[in-house]
């Protein structure tokens, strides 16, 4: 079968690959019919990530056809329409029954590489490296899915395969940042970052009662998507002074939630950030926090951090006495989608949720490449590449 590889720092080509098969009862084999790019992804593609290799098939958000069962698989059947959480969780370890799904002991086969880093491992991805499990990943005509019975996510009549893709990682990452953050009705919620994941964290904020939701970025198209699709204010941090603004905007204390949903490439401006540009390119350190930082200083006292942008290890001049003396609450994580695809498929049926503007690029699986450069360049407007698969 054809499939879009990772063949070395920034490089990418489509490639014939074996077709996967059933390796364990509890599997399903999904044609995938929608496939995108996620910012997590660019980590890999530049290098970020360890534990990458040549030829390993890229991608985690997906969605696509049962065309195969495992003989132990009890809520799926050859032609249901699913989508699939990016995480892969067994559903029974004690992290499962916590419903902290990312964390599950049992569905990444390669736990030494994580514990060695994080003192733990987490839960296995599709795509995202060897340290999380070596899983091949979805741009691909077809995918493998352990634990289909607790991953796949069967798709509502009346949910486009396009709403659908987006319940995949995009929603429920903000979800998870949004329901994890503890936002209570009334409160002023800000999110760094206006991808597919910040977007998605400020609707989950809106929709769990946030008062004033504010995302935080750059790119004029993807501020113009917050306003349009989320109906949440926007800021420019290039023509504004954010914490500033947040003060303003909040009678002087500053937002009682921040979520960060950039990740450890983030941008900015002034001299710390061509600091940490420079320190990371250098490998002197592995992540940018860039955003992280500012919102640590503009979280009002007592408030709340929930950081959704991926981070791999170590940063420098980390504000640590800011959040101390603050008496803020922090806490981050990787999506437990398990939680919340199946309230996410609902309102997008409902009309509650947009998630199709996202996909401003959609393309064939053998435009891949292409795909992957316009989503790392921000060209030509590029939120999301999806590659198609089922034409």
């Amino acid at each position: 079968m054809k499939a879009l590889c990772w063949t070395g720092v920034n490089k990418t080509s489509v490639e014939t690959v074996e077709d996967p098969k059933i390796l364990n009862d509890h599997d399903i084999i999904l044609k995938v019919r929608l496939s995108t790019t996620c910012g997590s992804d660019l980590h890999l593609l530049g290098g970020y990530i360890p534990s990458m290799r040549a030829g390993d098939v890229l991608g985690h958000e997906f969605m696509g056809e049962v065309v195969e069962v495992g003989k132990g698989v009890r809520n799926h059947k050859v032609g249901d329409r699913v989508t699939v959480c990016s995480f892969i969780a067994c559903g029974k370890c004690w992290y499962c029954s916590q419903k902290m799904y990312s964390l599950c002991d049992n569905g990444n086969p390669n736990p030494g590489l994580s514990e060695g880093m994080w003192g733990s491992a987490i839960g296995g991805c599709f795509a995202y490296s060897h340290m999380l499990g070596g899983f091949a990943g979805s741009h691909a005509e077809y995918v493998r899915v352990p634990y289909a019975d607790q991953g796949a996510f069967a798709v509502p009549d009346g949910v486009s395969d396009l709403a659908a893709l987006f319940a995949s990682d995009a929603s429920p990452t903000g979800w998870t940042g949004a329901d994890g953050a503890g936002i209570t009705p009334g409160d002023t919620v800000a999110v760094w970052g206006a991808g597919g994941v910040g977007q998605m964290a400020a609707r989950g904020a809106m929709l769990m009662g946030a008062e004033q939701v504010i995302v935080i970025d750059r790119l004029p198209e993807r501020l113009a998507q917050v306003r349009q699709h989320i109906g949440a204010d926007t800021l420019d941090y290039t023509e504004d002074s954010i914490v500033a603004e947040l003060k303003e905007r909040t009678g002087g204390r500053g937002p009682d939630v921040v979520i960060e949903a950039v990740g450890m490439e983030a941008h900015g401006t002034g001299p710390a950030y061509l600091y940490d540009q420079v320190k990371q390119q250098l490998r002197l350190q592995s992540d940018r926090p860039t955003a992280l930082r500012e919102a640590i200083y503009a979280c009002r006292k007592g408030g709340s951090l929930f950081i959704l942008g991926v981070f791999g290890g170590f940063v420098d001049k980390f504000p640590l006495g800011a959040m101390m003396n603050k008496g803020m609450t922090v806490r981050g994580a990787q999506q437990h989608g398990h939680r919340y695809i199946p309230q996410i498929l609902q309102h997008i049926a409902d009309g509650e949720l947009s998630t199709e503007h996202l996909a401003t690029h959609i393309m064939p699986l053998d435009q891949g490449p292409h795909g992957y450069e316009m989503f790392k360049n921000k060209q030509d407007g590029c939120v999301r590449a999806v590659f198609q698969l089922d034409r």
